[in-house]
């Protein structure tokens, strides 16, 4: 890994591209977490850039995967990956745990005289033990958003929830926020697909669906965790993965076309199975869907027992208003 991720990254850096952040996926973080600190991969290589890591086994059968970002601009965002602490977390249920992450990552936000509501666009929540922990998560977002004026009238932050596990033991909730300094809400347009999908906030959370964001001549789409689900919130095709992953992926393309864009725009896929034996049927969609788009598949719970399997993307396209 750490010889063909420096390669890759020694190409990017003659081609004037460097690191702005990586999100690294490990089979089990009890015990590798520590291993990878030590290495050489981290130190010379992850380290040198804002870091996410969390227990998402990969079902590639490796023991770990990793998502890069490069540029070849300026760092015009800013990645924060917030775990908390053993002494943080002893006693704390994912309600206080999810209420402490947003706290520091406003507190900081504050210090840098940016804001949860105008310049945050993305968030990843890791939930362990999501059949057990989600509600806990779910309240407190729903509280800390209230605070901050953020309704289902003005808007949410597209996010994705989903099972993992930190390298703190007992943590239940760990959160990833992707920040953009310069944004303005003029910049932003949420998506929404009502054929396809309801509002989030009908069934008592708060999220975007999806986020486009039209920067320095170009729209980025940043589509939440997606599944399968009709236009009224109700699971479809329970039990029938491969039905599932078609309908999510349908809904995932209404919610690009919301913004513009077509499946043909995305950059690559995160999918989350609930059930790693599903892995190879997901995998062979995919081949024959999308056999030009890089995806990580996942094992990940999805909030709801039912749905087997879930999707994330990040889409790009020039922006064509101003020509």
């Amino acid at each position: 890994m750490y010889l063909t991720l420096g390669d890759y990254l020694d190409k990017e850096k003659a081609e004037g591209r460097h690191l702005q952040f990586s999100r690294t996926f490990l089979s089990d973080a009890q015990n590798q977490y520590k291993d990878l600190e030590d290495s050489a991969l981290y130190k010379e290589i992850l380290s040198h850039a804002a870091c996410s890591i969390i227990e998402q086994p990969p079902l590639d059968g490796s023991k770990i995967s990793i998502l890069v970002k490069t540029t070849d601009g300026p760092d015009n965002y800013l990645f924060h990956s917030i775990r908390l602490t053993e002494e943080e977390t002893r006693g704390a249920n994912s309600y206080i745990q999810t209420m402490l992450i947003f706290n520091k990552y406003m507190e900081e936000m504050k210090r840098l005289g940016l804001t949860l509501t105008e310049q945050c666009v993305r968030t990843w929540i890791y939930v362990a033990d999501i059949d057990v922990n989600y509600q806990g998560m779910v309240g407190a977002r729903n509280d800390i958003f209230r605070q901050c004026h953020l309704t289902p009238e003005t808007h949410f932050i597209a996010s994705t929830g989903i099972g993992g596990f930190s390298q703190t033991r007992s943590e239940s909730v760990a959160i990833d926020f992707l920040t953009y300094p310069e944004v303005k809400e003029s910049d932003k347009k949420y998506l929404q697909a009502l054929d396809h999908l309801n509002h989030t906030h009908e069934y008592g959370v708060s999220f975007e669906r999806g986020t486009r964001l039209t920067i320095d001549g170009k729209q980025t789409f940043f589509i939440s965790g997606t599944a399968s689900i009709d236009h009224n919130g109700q699971a479809m095709y329970v039990g029938d993965i491969k039905r599932q992953t078609a309908r999510l992926l349908e809904n995932i393309g209404a919610l690009l076309a919301d913004g513009g864009a077509t499946m043909n725009d995305v950059q690559y896929f995160f999918i989350y199975l609930r059930d790693p034996s599903d892995r190879d049927i997901v995998d062979q969609f995919m081949r024959q869907a999308f056999p030009d788009t890089p995806r990580v598949l996942l094992q990940g719970k999805v909030c709801r027992p039912e749905w087997l399997v879930e999707m994330e993307c990040v889409a790009v396209k020039e922006d064509t208003t101003c020509e």
